[in-house]
């Protein structure tokens, strides 16, 4: 089996003034041919309409899955609240050459959104997000899902996915701080934003944690793999709330229930999945329990063509690639190792 994991970044086929779609797939689609995967966890994927009033669709990602050889693959993603279709923005999608068994998604079910009283915050003339009807305004929701499917593989287990797509650690909005998409008006301002961000963060980590301990309470021997743009770096909160370390419970005891990061078997000269001015960043994971690490072989990280984001978004006009790496780990599904 070959599990892989993939932020390409605003995929999507609407015309306003984006890169094209044919050209994304000229690039994206190789991309999607060396990964040679059973199993592709995607971030960043939109949905559009085909005419006014019609159902949100994948599109994008038909085209780009039909180009690569995926086209029958069995598609999970994330839903929209009201309309039950995917959400117009950065929808997760799991697309799995075996069937998907079981789909949930969770924002704010297994964690209760806090609450925060903004400090800086004054009179603006651009609206604030409407928070969920449910969560009062001053919630710190998270701003995406996380995507939990069952995949049932040949030889009869499941295998458990969790697809995120955590927050960037991007400041988030203070009413009247801002004086332009990127630019705050004050240091505390900033600051606050930023703030929130984390808090953001680190609570959509906390709440996949508590999935994964839900399903170990289930089955101790569950196969569970952590996949996706984490937006942090070992050593950062969100990594250490999901991967659970020993180290950090003091409780030998629970040791079976750390997840185990596969880009350690990789030096660190190739772990790393996006550059951003110059630095080379690991923001893209998989994680793996123990049972599912016994079947673990090797992982790849495709970056030799990765370009510089912050160099790319300033001189290159339309750039059709992702700045995210694509990764891929290979396991051995026979059942040797466990007796099944």
């Amino acid at each position: 089996m070959r599990l892989a994991s993939y932020n390409v970044e605003n995929l999507t086929d609407a015309t306003d003034g984006a890169t094209s779609l044919t050209a994304r797939i000229e690039i994206l689609a190789p991309q999607l041919e060396r990964l040679a995967a059973d199993i592709i966890c995607f971030q960043e994927v939109d949905a559009t309409r085909s005419a006014p009033g019609e159902p949100r669709a994948l599109t994008a990602l038909t085209r780009l899955l039909e180009a690569a050889g995926y086209a029958d693959f069995h598609l999970a993603h994330t839903t929209h609240s009201s309309s039950g279709g995917p959400r117009d923005k950065h929808n997760l999608v799991v697309a799995s050459r075996w069937p998907i068994r079981q789909v949930g998604q969770y924002a704010n079910d297994l964690v209760p959104a806090p609450h925060y009283a903004a400090v800086t915050a004054g009179p603006s003339s651009t609206p604030s997000p409407k928070p969920a009807s449910h969560a009062g305004k001053d919630a710190v929701l998270w701003d995406r899902p996380i995507l939990h499917v069952e995949v049932a593989l040949p030889e009869g287990r499941m295998l458990h996915l969790l697809n995120l797509h955590l927050k960037s650690p991007q400041a988030s909005y203070i009413a009247g701080q801002k004086t332009g998409p990127f630019a705050w008006k004050t240091v505390s301002g900033w600051a606050e934003g930023y703030f929130l961000a984390t808090i953001k963060q680190a609570g959509q980590a906390l709440e996949a944690r508590m999935l994964v301990d839900r399903l170990f309470d289930g089955d101790a021997d569950s196969l569970i793999a952590v996949v996706g743009d984490f937006n942090a770096e070992e050593g950062d909160a969100p990594f250490r709330i999901l991967k659970g370390d020993v180290e950090d419970t003091g409780n030998g005891r629970l040791a079976a229930r750390a997840l185990v990061p596969l880009e350690h078997s990789l030096p660190d000269s190739q772990r790393f999945t996006v550059i951003h001015r110059g630095r080379k960043l690991m923001l893209d994971h998989l994680l793996a329990s123990r049972r599912l690490l016994a079947r673990y072989r090797h992982i790849e990280i495709h970056n030799e063509a990765l370009g510089d984001e912050l160099v790319g978004a300033t001189l290159v006009d339309a750039p059709p690639d992702s700045y995210h790496a694509p990764i891929v780990a290979a396991f051995d599904m026979s059942g040797r190792q466990d007796g099944l």
